[in-house]
């Protein structure tokens, strides 16, 4: 650690740094809440999105029986691509879940049977709530590791920097005060000498 200037100048400089520090820490506190609680958000949004996957697949095993029958479902419907946006929360670029597109071959109502409309029309929603929660892990990870940025400036700031401003600016002080103290203590012994030969060296 550098050695701090035990001088005017230097205190000066270390008391702006530390109203520079303790203006900043409440800014960097508040992204951090802000990402604990976003992050909180996704994790329920995902349970509800979890809810409707449960959900659909109660529905489906009611009949999935039929899925005995071998049909080539995939041949007919496969995920094509994941549709997002861009949103901003807290500062942080993340992905926004828009939907999915699906790439369909026709087939023949005639030949195949009745159910396999109502499975593919399961199948989309399901492969649609699976990238759903997708993006939203995605999100999760971009903000986790910006909570553990913010995490560090925090701790940086409350334990490192504040601290060591307050006591560098404790130490100059104290100098300064010593420094002051010695100046009295010289100009008064300095007044007594004078004193003492004004009285000696009068007639």
């Amino acid at each position: 650690m550098a050695k701090i200037k035990l001088t005017k100048n230097e205190l000066k400089r270390q008391k702006e740094d530390l109203k520079r520090f303790e203006r900043y820490l409440p800014m960097l506190q508040l992204k951090k809440k802000q990402l604990q609680l976003e992050i909180i958000k996704i994790h329920q949004s995902i349970r509800e999105v979890s809810q409707k996957i449960d959900s659909l697949r109660q529905k489906v095993a009611v009949w999935a029986g039929v899925f005995a029958q071998k049909v080539p479902l995939r041949e007919y419907c496969s995920l094509s691509k994941i549709k997002t946006s861009e949103g901003n929360v807290a500062g942080i670029d993340l992905p926004i879940f828009e939907g999915v597109e699906f790439k369909e071959s026709e087939y023949s109502f005639l030949y195949t049977p009745l159910w396999v409309d109502k499975a593919l029309s399961a199948i989309k929603e399901m492969v649609s709530l699976k990238a759903e929660i997708l993006i939203y892990h995605q999100q999760i990870d971009i903000l986790k590791d910006e909570l553990r940025v913010a995490n560090q400036r925090v701790n940086l700031f409350e334990k490192v920097k504040i601290p060591q401003a307050q006591d560098d600016i404790r130490v100059i002080q104290i100098h300064l005060g010593e420094v002051q103290t010695a100046e009295v203590v010289r100009g008064k012994i300095a007044k007594a000498k004078i004193g003492r030969k004004k009285i000696l060296n009068k007639p």
